[in-house]
């Protein structure tokens, strides 16, 4: 199963992503064809929830959405007035 992790919303500045930019997971890698870029801080926020997600947990349940088809997560970076970077809203949806 795969997860495309799409690039929702950004607050504030990223220097890595614009809205609409995405990753593909591929079973236990990336499929880099398909992938726009990645982001080595946001991994951690991915990542975490990655696995259970491709084997199917109800992102309801791990408390990531209201929507059982789609998880959010996000950039750690909190932006303004912390960093000059943003946050960004990842939504994660299994595609089979």
């Amino acid at each position: 199963m795969k997860l495309v992790i799409s690039v929702k919303k950004i607050k504030g500045r990223c220097p890595v992503y614009r809205v609409g930019d995405k990753m593909v997971i591929d079973g236990p890698g990336f499929d880099l064809k398909n992938t726009d870029k990645i982001c080595i801080h946001a991994l951690p926020s991915i990542l975490h929830y990655a696995v259970a997600l491709r084997e199917g947990a109800d992102p309801r349940k791990l408390g990531l959405s209201f929507n059982k088809d789609k998880a959010y997560v996000q950039c750690p970076d909190p932006g303004k007035p912390y960093t000059d970077g943003g946050t960004v809203v990842f939504e994660i949806k299994r595609n089979e």
